[in-house]
């Protein structure tokens, strides 16, 4: 395991996972839970965190973003670092439902039709908000490469992207953490 990765993983486990009864989106109850953006958003591991996303984002993809608020953390500071290194990723958010005024739309940032797109999220039990996002961002216009999570909780997401066409990656598994997938 490199030094990014275990950093990362180390900090997960001890500020981001929550052990106790916890009710999921899903309204399944599970005995752990996980609050990612502790780590994502963490001074000390956030550039390891774009790191990892970086080593998995495709050479020819030119954006990066997903679901508010799930995606942004990862997404603003992979686009963040990877600038410092001359790497150019657009960042976007989708958001939640139709904007009515302004501008309008669900696409919120600098995302552009014919981008090659990153769909980005913290945590993933089932991946619909994955699935939701990238939905929303082929609808804009944009090419989908590939559906990216902090860490996979379920461990049925990538199957479900594969029945979209998409490819999906996760930087931990439940199992990294040391917790069975919980499922979909």
């Amino acid at each position: 395991m490199t030094g990014a990765r275990e950093r990362v993983r180390q900090h997960l486990l001890e500020h981001s996972v929550r052990r106790g009864e916890f009710t999921l989106k899903s309204g399944r109850t599970s005995s752990w839970f996980i609050d990612s953006k502790q780590t994502i958003c963490a001074p000390e591991v956030m550039v390891d965190v774009a790191e990892l996303m970086l080593e998995r984002i495709p050479a020819d993809a030119t954006a990066i973003g997903g679901l508010t608020m799930g995606a942004d953390g990862a997404s603003f500071i992979t686009a963040g670092v990877a600038a410092t290194r001359g790497r150019l990723l657009r960042a976007f958010s989708v958001r939640k439902e139709v904007k009515d005024h302004g501008a309008g739309g669900r696409i919120a940032g600098a995302l552009e039709p014919g981008d090659r797109v990153v769909i980005s999220e913290d945590t993933v039990t089932r991946g619909s908000s994955l699935l939701e996002a990238a939905r929303v961002v082929r609808e804009f216009g944009a090419d989908v490469v590939l559906l990216l999570a902090v860490v996979d909780r379920g461990g049925t997401v990538a199957a479900m992207a594969a029945g979209e066409g998409l490819p999906f990656e996760a930087l931990f598994s439940a199992p990294d953490l040391g917790f069975s997938y919980e499922g979909a």
